[in-house]
C-alpha cells in the first residue's frame, strides 16, 4: 500500500485579511437571525441582508479550496481530500445538532417536545447529525436539518467539495468560465423567481441553495485560478466597512436586482481585495480570532436563536431590554464559540488528525 506523503496534509498559510472578514460575515449573519426574529418586515430590519454573509461564505470557500488543494490533490485522492474536510468540518455539525437537540428539549421559554414521539426525535436527529435533509418539524419551521438549521449550508458545502474533488480541480480555465456563467444565470433566475436570495434553507426553497453556492464557489475558485489578487491599502478595518454595507443595504422591491449584483461582482471584488490587502501588526491577532471564530459561531448560534424566537414571542420585551438582550447574546455567543474552540473542536479535530496518520 502507498504510504502518504505528510507534508500533503499539512494546512497552507492563510490569507489573514480574508480569515477576518469571514468572522465578519459570522456575526452579522448571528445578528440577522436576532434581528429577524424581531423584525418580520424585513424593510425594517437594520441587517436586512444579513443573509448574505453565507454566499459570502461560499466564495470565499471556492477561492480558500483553491489555494488548499489545487497543487495536491492530484496526490492526496479524493478519500484523503474528503477525510481532510469532514475532520475539519463535521464535529461541529455533530456539535450543533446536540445543542440544538438539547434546545429542542429544554428550552425554558417554550416549545412543544411533547407532542413528538421519541422515535421522531431520534430520526431527526440522526439525520441532522449526518445531513440528510429532512423537513418535517413545524416547531423549527421545516427547515432542512431541524435540530441545527445552519447545517443547510454545510450540506451544499460538502456537495461542492465532491464536485471539486471529482471535477472541477482537474477541468480547464474555459470549462470553469462556461460553468461559472450558467450558474450566473441560474442564481438570477432563482432570484428573481423568488424576489430574493434568500432560500435554501427549507424543503420548498431546496435547490435555491444549490443556484447560491454554484456561482459563489466556481466564482471564488475562480478568483483563485484567474490570479485576481489586488494589491491595496484599504486594510483590515477599511475592508469590513465595505463587506458589512453589503448586509446593511435596504431590502425593497428592488431585491431581485441588487441582491445577484452583490453576490456575482461585489463579493469576488472583495476576496481579490481581501487577498492582496496589507493587514498592520496591530489588528493581527484580531483578524486571527475572527478567523478562528466564525465556524464555531455559525455552527454553535441557531439553539440560542430558538430560544430566543420563544422567549420573544412570551414574553414581548421592549426596544431597550430588546437591545441590551441582543448585545449581551451576542457577547456570550463568541464566548460558547471560543470555549468549544479551546474545549472541543480543536482536541477533537488534533485527535481524527493523529489517529489518520497511525492509519
Amino acid at each position: 500500500m502507498n504510504q502518504l506523503n505528510p507534508n500533503i496534509l499539512k494546512t497552507k498559510q492563510h490569507f489573514e485579511i480574508l480569515d477576518g472578514l469571514r468572522g465578519i460575515a459570522a456575526l452579522s449573519v448571528v445578528t440577522f437571525h436576532f434581528m429577524e426574529i424581531v423584525y418580520s418586515d424585513y424593510s425594517k430590519n437594520f441587517i436586512g441582508h444579513g443573509f448574505l454573509a453565507v454566499d459570502f461564505f461560499f466564495c470565499l470557500s471556492g477561492f480558500v479550496i483553491g489555494y488548499a488543494y489545487d497543487d495536491r490533490i492530484s496526490e492526496m485522492g479524493f478519500w484523503e481530500f474528503f477525510k481532510s474536510r469532514l475532520i475539519r468540518l463535521h464535529p461541529l455539525v455533530i456539535l450543533g445538532s446536540v445543542l440544538g437537540l438539547l434546545a429542542f428539549l429544554f428550552d425554558p421559554f417554550g416549545g412543544h417536545p411533547e407532542l413528538y414521539s421519541t422515535g421522531k426525535i431520534i430520526l431527526v436527529f440522526l439525520t441532522s447529525i449526518f445531513l440528510i435533509p429532512l423537513p418535517i418539524v413545524s416547531d423549527r419551521a421545516f427547515n432542512l436539518f431541524s435540530f441545527n438549521a445552519p447545517a443547510w449550508s454545510l450540506f451544499w458545502e460538502y456537495v461542492a467539495n465532491i464536485f471539486y474533488a471529482f471535477i472541477l480541480y482537474k477541468i480547464s480555465r474555459r470549462w470553469l468560465i462556461l460553468l461559472t456563467i450558467l450558474s450566473a444565470i441560474a442564481l438570477c433566475f432563482v432570484c428573481y423567481r423568488a424576489g430574493n436570495l434568500m432560500g435554501g434553507w427549507s424543503g420548498g426553497t431546496f435547490w435555491d441553495g444549490g443556484a447560491r453556492i454554484s456561482f459563489s464557489f466556481l466564482a471564488g475558485l475562480f478568483v483563485y485560478r484567474s490570479k485576481w489578487i489586488i494589491k491595496n491599502k484599504l486594510g483590515f478595518i477599511g475592508l469590513a466597512v465595505l463587506l458589512f454595507l453589503a448586509f446593511i443595504m435596504p431590502f425593497s422591491k428592488w431585491n431581485w436586482l441588487t441582491e445577484p449584483m452583490v453576490v456575482l461582482f461585489y463579493f469576488p471584488l472583495l476576496i481579490a481585495l481581501g487577498a492582496g490587502a496589507t493587514l498592520t501588526e496591530g489588528l493581527k491577532k484580531l483578524c486571527v480570532f475572527f478567523g478562528k471564530i466564525s465556524y464555531p459561531l455559525y455552527m454553535t448560534h441557531y439553539a440560542v436563536m430558538w430560544m430566543f424566537g420563544n422567549y420573544y414571542s412570551s414574553h414581548k420585551p421592549g426596544t431597550a431590554q430588546l437591545s441590551y438582550i441582543i448585545i449581551t447574546g451576542l457577547i456570550l455567543l463568541l464566548g460558547i464559540a471560543w470555549l468549544v474552540i479551546v474545549t472541543y473542536d480543536i482536541p477533537v479535530r488534533r485527535y481524527l488528525t493523529s489517529k489518520r496518520k497511525q492509519g
